[in-house]
């Protein structure tokens, strides 16, 4: 066994990340048990949990946390500007806010004697507005560091751009193609990334830190984080060719088992996986854990004891719960999404057994808004929200000043206008106004080669059109650049390919959970003409009935010409079906240009009329 001096000279070195990874690679360990298929309880309540040791010396400390932030340094706009909870709606995001908060919640827990460690749960960049992404996302770590985070799981939209560029977010160094475009270096995260169910194939090792210790008044608290075991099947299979994603609770329980070796019996998982509340009128509360479901609830029930708290996201979300793990009772949090929501924990942990003793956690609203002395919030002549600058953080908005400044020659361009909002909002069938306005602008952008179809993945579409918003001055309907692109992110190819009816079916076929590795149901999206109708209770591989384009049948020998972007075409988001298609073709420029030139083509354009979609039970 280590001696104690061993023990805490090994625990200072791990400190640094990158020793830890290389101490935990000799030591050899059995593989953690198969994720439970455990259901959840109908109900938990929200979370003050106390673990019943006996009273004695205790270390006080606060996690402050969030997750899902996706480069949201602009306040949120349209139906995203505001948190909907316990029946109420309150303006929130930004990033000078969502420093004020922290600043504002470290002081308070420093004024009861509690250290605090920030921390993240992945999405910190990807799918980001043009403010960021515009910048290869250097603005939202260089805001992350100002913030004061200072460790983070990665998610699945850090592998957006690929595995290296991943790594460069973490160690800094400019673009290799774009070079620094700021002008002054890019030094990348202060914060360390974990990364310890992402396997580099040839090595077996995680490609960045798996665990991170944080002495606190001299006790331990050790971190573990990881993305969702899924990830491969939401990210564009180019950028990842040469890692694999392990499973979750074999992994936490891997490195949570190497911690307590070296004495960490305090330990936090990071995970970029979730769960989400039932729906009830009102709303649930922000700190609450109504009816919780979801992928988190059998992860947590396989975990080892020391977990005592999981910090999640991905669902974009907010919660509080405990949770049954393998032994005990974990505490399990979400903030939400685009930085609108802090999670506020604060714990204690025995000196003498080195384990939590106490974990109580509630979210806190980011504020933004300007109060009307009514229990509202002011609005412009618009109905949009007034920010308030006296609760902005003055260090925080240099920063993304900076890079507002920067972009708006290109953000604030004007490129078309709309008639009315377009919204993401799907019928029963899982058609949406704004997937028929893409989809219909992919297939205007590629009929010079001969595309019939087009399919787009609803994943993709990260935001809504709000007519009446006016972030660059512009008039009511008018959309700029930077709006566009807030709606479709993530720059993809726009690339048509042939395929046979038949193998359109598939495709189609292949919307559905549980039909040929698809892991969870997504309806695409599809263009002016082509129709189909799809049967709940039919079988797999059997759903998809009355498939017509033009009001003609699609024949199952005939070739289509189809239009995806290549997120799809590389077998993303599980439709592996559509890597089928032959004689690729790619249209200049991105999927944001389609969009971009169909919106300025001409007359304003309508919602789409969600009517090309049916289902039946």
């Amino acid at each position: 066994m280590m001696d104690r001096s061993r023990r805490r000279t090994v625990l200072r070195h791990l400190a640094a990340p990158a020793l830890a990874l290389a101490v935990v690679a000799a030591l050899p360990l059995a593989p953690g048990p198969a994720t439970p298929a455990a259901a959840a309880p109908p109900e938990f309540q929200p979370v003050s949990v106390s673990y019943g040791l006996p009273q004695g010396a205790t270390v006080k400390g606060q996690f402050l946390s969030y997750n899902d932030f996706h480069g949201a340094i602009d306040p949120p706009s349209g139906s995203g500007a505001v948190v909907n909870a316990s029946g109420t709606s309150t303006p929130a995001g930004g990033v000078e806010y969502l420093a004020t908060y922290l600043k504002k919640l470290r002081a308070e827990a420093k004024a009861e004697g509690r250290p605090t460690v920030t921390v993240g749960a992945g999405d910190l960049i990807g799918a980001t507005p043009l403010v960021s992404a515009a910048f290869h996302d250097e603005p939202t770590i260089e805001l992350m560091n100002q913030i004061g985070l200072q460790v983070s799981s990665v998610g699945n939209h850090e592998f957006d751009e690929g595995v290296n560029e991943l790594i460069r977010m973490q160690r800094g160094g400019c673009h290799p193609t774009d070079g620094c475009q700021d002008g002054d270096g890019f030094g990348g995260a202060k914060f360390t990334y974990l990364a310890a169910n992402t396997i580099n194939k040839k090595t077996g090792l995680p490609i960045l830190p798996p665990i991170d210790i944080k002495i606190i008044n001299g006790v331990p608290v050790g971190f573990v984080g990881m993305t969702l075991e899924g990830t491969a099947a939401i990210v564009n299979p180019a950028g990842i060719q040469n890692v694999r994603f392990a499973d979750e609770v074999e992994t936490a329980n891997k490195w949570g088992s190497v911690l307590k070796l070296l004495g960490v019996k305090a330990q936090v998982l990071l995970v970029h996986e979730g769960g989400s509340q039932a729906t009830a009128t009102p709303t649930p509360g922000v700190s609450d854990c109504n009816g919780f479901t979801g992928p988190i609830v059998p992860i947590v029930a396989g975990l080892n004891p020391e977990f005592g708290l999981v910090v999640s996201g991905h669902t974009h979300r907010f919660y509080s719960c405990t949770l049954p793990n393998k032994k005990g009772t974990s505490v399990v949090t979400s903030a939400g999404t685009n930085g609108q929501i802090v999670t506020d924990t604060d714990w204690s942990i025995d000196r003498r057994t080195g384990r939590f003793a106490e974990i109580t956690a509630k979210n806190v609203i980011v504020e933004n808004g300007v109060p009307d002395g009514n229990g509202g919030w002011q609005r412009d002549a618009n109905g949009v929200f007034l920010k308030n600058p006296a609760t902005a953080d003055a260090a925080a908005k240099k920063v993304a000043d900076k890079y507002r400044t920067a972009v708006a020659p290109i953000a604030n361009r004007i490129v078309g206008r709309i008639t009315a909002d377009i919204t993401r909002t799907a019928t029963p069938a899982g058609e949406s106004p704004l997937g028929d306005v893409i989809a219909d602008a992919q297939l205007a952008r590629t009929t010079g080669e001969g595309a019939q179809i087009a399919l787009m993945n609803p994943g993709g579409i990260r935001a809504d059109f709000d007519a009446e918003a006016s972030a660059g001055g512009e008039a009511n309907g008018e959309i700029t650049y930077g709006e566009a692109f807030t709606v479709q992110p993530f720059n993809n190819l726009v690339v048509t390919q042939t395929f046979t009816g038949a193998q359109l079916k598939e495709v189609l076929e292949q919307q559905f959970i549980g039909y040929n590795g698809q892991t969870s149901t997504k309806i695409l999206q599809v263009s002016a003409g082509l129709t189909y109708t799809w049967s709940a209770s039919a079988a797999l591989g059997s759903k998809i009935s009355n498939l017509a384009l033009n009001g003609t049948p699609i024949d199952p020998a005939a070739s289509y010409k189809i239009t995806t972007n290549d997120f799809l075409a590389n077998g993303g988001d599980g439709f592996s079906s559509l890597t089928a298609g032959t004689g690729r073709v790619t249209a200049p420029g991105f999927d944001v240009d389609a969009l971009v030139a169909y919106l300025g083509a001409g007359a304003p354009v309508a919602p789409g009329p969600a009517n090309r979609i049916f289902t039946v039970a």
